[in-house]
């Protein structure tokens, strides 16, 4: 993996766990404006997952390693993303698979496994670089507002 400094976001939790993986997926986007990035193509995407949390496990976790690339890297390494169910939409471009989306889509995918956790971990950033220069950053808390 790249050493990678990656933007942090506050939060008033004591224990985050970051996970950093890759995974080589192909997309296009279905939309006109997308110039080249409308034909079919494939890139090595690199995550950054950020989960934080006051309370461990049973095991001592606040979330085992291998869950989180069991989410990711598991169910998009070596696909075509346009063929996912959370991408499919060619009519809804909030489903269309840009950085953006999946970065969102990421994070949303890993929250809803965490939910069902008793020591309730939030994933509080999803870090995705498509290439060596483009990457987003997603937060699901504007303005660092946390549930509980």
């Amino acid at each position: 993996m790249i050493q990678q400094i990656y933007p942090s976001t506050p939060h008033p939790f004591r224990y985050e766990l970051n996970k950093d993986m890759h995974f080589a997926a192909a997309h296009y986007v279905p939309s006109e404006q997308a110039g080249d990035c409308a034909k079919l193509h494939g890139h090595t995407y690199f995550a950054n997952v950020t989960i934080v949390g006051n309370e461990l496990d049973e095991s001592g976790f606040l979330v085992n390693f291998s869950l989180i690339k069991k989410l990711v890297h598991d169910r998009f390494d070596h696909s075509l993303l346009n063929g996912h169910a959370e991408f499919a939409d060619e009519h809804n471009p909030e489903r269309y698979p840009t950085t953006e989306n999946v970065a969102r889509t990421l994070c949303e995918m890993i929250q809803d496994h965490l939910n069902g956790m008793a020591n309730k971990p939030r994933c509080v950033q999803v870090f995705l670089r498509e290439t060596p220069t483009s990457y987003v950053v997603y937060r699901p808390a504007a303005g660092g507002v946390y549930g509980g």
